[in-house]
């Protein structure tokens, strides 16, 4: 779905198809050039990184392998509910693996702190993030991921994977969905 095609549930667009394609190939270069020689694992995490996870290993240069998480911490709004759940749990054995969390944003951090201390108790060789956006105003909880695409205000932005009530998520570019539709 193309932007236009939206009318008014947009105040603005934040990022293009084109510029995310960019910036996802610049990720899957430094994630290449990072994890050369190692055994990569890429955890998608549901339903919103799909499209993230889908582009971002197809720019990889190299070889992956991918497996899916579906965690929530999210109620029906548009604020963390605070707490933590498991949906979908992996299906691959992480110990000794190099795993890197793929999400398409870190809003509160919530729920990819909470990601990174399970996996971590799993045995992986090493636990990292990529993520496409980031909300460092809205961080309420530690977390470092190791590739961001961009830093972004403390808005609610719908697209590339985003969504609101479900809908908006074959979006190509990000927007900032407008207040009137979710108030």
């Amino acid at each position: 779905m193309d932007s236009a095609h939206l009318e008014n549930d947009l105040v603005n667009v934040l990022f293009t198809q084109e510029q995310i394609q960019e910036r996802l190939g610049e990720m899957a270069q430094q994630i290449a050039a990072d994890y050369e020689g190692k055994d990569l694992l890429m955890v998608g995490v549901l339903r919103g990184a799909v499209m993230v996870m889908a582009d971002l290993s197809r720019a990889l240069p190299r070889h992956c392998e991918m497996d899916w998480m579906a965690i929530s911490s999210y109620g029906s709004g548009t604020k963390s509910s605070g707490v933590v759940r498991i949906l979908k749990d992996l299906d691959t054995d992480i110990t000794g693996r190099h795993v890197l969390i793929v999400d398409e944003i870190i809003d509160t951090g919530l729920t990819l702190s909470w990601l990174v201390n399970s996996l971590g108790s799993r045995g992986p060789a090493s636990v990292e993030i990529a993520t496409l956006l980031r909300k460092p105003e809205a961080l309420s909880m530690p977390v470092e991921p190791k590739y961001v695409g961009w830093d972004i205000p403390n808005e609610f932005v719908v697209g590339y994977g985003l969504d609101y009530h479900e809908k908006y998520r074959n979006l190509r570019d990000i927007g900032t969905l407008a207040p009137h539709v979710y108030s």
